[in-house]
């Protein structure tokens, strides 16, 4: 039995999101061809995710320095166990599915946050003693789901293709071999065509959804 994290970037629901329409087909197909499968659905936009601030930099700075865990503040407790609450989640995951829109040639402000919180050193990554980079995560699969206005994956628009490259870099950060994904776009610059790149990527996604 595998678990997968479904991970949402989205305020709104997938009758107003392409991105969350795909996914949660691709999740409802997912769960058909594995039954036995634990699906945990991650709304980013309804979690507690600290962002890595004041607290957060200074709890860590006073536990690397050997300070117990009852010394640290009020708030740096909540937000570092909080964090560490993520990661693990994470780390125990065998199969991650993001979805998310392009908002200015990148993701929404939330799912930096979320990648922030997973994305910690000791747990995800480490490096050697020869300063060369560990990924941590080596047995995760990962499939990006993503919907943009703009054609970004290939095309005059390429070079601003920022969301996908970023997730694809991260992945590799952290030691996932490789990144399915299914592009929803054009649905901004070609109106006519919503239909067409929609079911588009639902066949991706249904198809993919039976190997994944």
């Amino acid at each position: 039995m595998s678990t997968v994290l479904y991970v949402t970037a989205h305020p709104l629901n997938e009758s107003v999101s392409h991105s969350l329409l795909v996914g949660n087909e691709f999740i409802q197909a997912y769960r058909e061809a594995n039954p036995k499968d634990e699906v945990i659905h991650l709304d980013l936009y309804k979690m507690d995710i600290p962002q890595i601030d004041a607290d957060v930099l200074n709890g860590w700075g006073l536990l690397r320095s050997g300070a117990s865990f009852d010394q640290l503040s009020t708030e740096s407790k909540m937000k570092v166990s909080r964090l560490s609450e993520l990661v693990d989640q994470f780390l125990e995951a065998d199969k991650i599915v993001v979805a998310n829109p392009v908002w200015n040639f990148l993701f929404p402000p939330v799912l930096k946050t979320y990648i922030d919180a997973i994305c910690i050193a000791g747990k995800t990554f480490k490096f050697s003693d020869e300063g060369k980079l560990i990924g941590l995560a080596s047995d995760k699969k990962l499939l990006h789901i993503q919907a943009s206005g703009s054609v970004l994956s290939e095309g005059p628009f390429s070079s601003f293709e920022f969301s996908h490259r970023y997730l694809t870099a991260i992945a590799a950060f952290i030691g996932i071999p490789s990144v399915d994904v299914i592009y929803i776009e054009g649905i901004g610059a070609s109106a006519d065509r919503v239909p067409e790149i929609k079911e588009k990527a639902l066949e991706q996604a249904l198809k993919l959804a039976q190997n994944f």
